[in-house]
């Protein structure tokens, strides 16, 4: 037992403004080549079943809670529980040269009281994949975490066999703090989960990096980028 007399001379961490962070909305984040909008059952239903379903699309589905979904009716069920959910709450990435939607991604485990949120349950069809709007889309959801909304602490987690997604954390400026063992049951098979975070600390540096990756310079006439996103972010670190 501690005696009162010396208990001031105990380990504590820094004291934090205790205001709650704001809870997230459904609203619009508009970026040069994506927006992120709320997810439309209706609305984005024909783009996302087409670019995410199908047997060549079945990979897509493979760490994700759900799918892949054999039918019309079983994908616009999924998409209907999703628009209607607070938490995770979802919005869809638009194409904003078509229109199209080309994936989600969720807020999740929205803790306004600790000032933590987790960006999660991402979808990237085809389309999406390895353009300049997948890593725009990242940078508009987190500049919006931190900047709009006073979170301090941005968490993403993965099965830790998902090897493009960890990748994908460090690229874009999380830092890896371990791996949960036994974490999940997901679709009748063990997840052991990675964890990464992003602090508010950290978010001028990394926001920095971003807005340096995406900007029009940084990519030649092909659209190939000059100076890779990792490169920048080991400078800015």
């Amino acid at each position: 037992m501690t005696s009162t007399h010396n208990i001031k001379a105990l380990p504590i961490g820094p004291q934090v403004e205790a205001m709650p962070a704001k809870r997230p909305q459904r609203t619009t984040l508009n970026g040069r080549v994506v927006s992120i909008v709320p997810l439309d059952p209706v609305a984005h239903a024909d783009a996302l079943f087409k670019s995410a379903c199908g047997e060549k699309n079945e990979a897509l589905w493979l760490y994700l809670f759900e799918g892949p979904f054999a039918t019309r009716a079983a994908f616009d069920s999924h998409l209907q529980q999703k628009a209607s959910s607070e938490d995770p709450l979802f919005f869809a990435i638009l194409d904003k040269s078509s229109g199209d939607a080309v994936g989600y991604a969720a807020y999740m485990r929205i803790e306004p009281t600790h000032r933590v949120i987790e960006v999660g349950s991402i979808l990237y069809t085809s389309r999406l994949q390895r353009t300049i709007g997948a890593t725009e889309a990242m940078y508009l959801m987190a500049r919006h975490v931190f900047e709009d909304l006073g979170y301090r602490r941005y968490e993403w987690k993965c099965n830790a066999l998902n090897a493009p997604s960890r990748r994908a954390a460090l690229r874009l400026g999380f830092t890896f703090e371990g791996i949960f063992r036994q974490h999940m049951i997901i679709k009748g098979r063990n997840r052991d989960t990675a964890w990464f975070s992003m602090l508010d600390l950290e978010w001028p540096k990394r926001k920095a990096a971003f807005e340096r990756w995406l900007a029009p310079s940084n990519f030649d006439a092909n659209g190939r980028q000059k100076v890779s996103l990792s490169e920048i972010n080991a400078v800015e670190t």
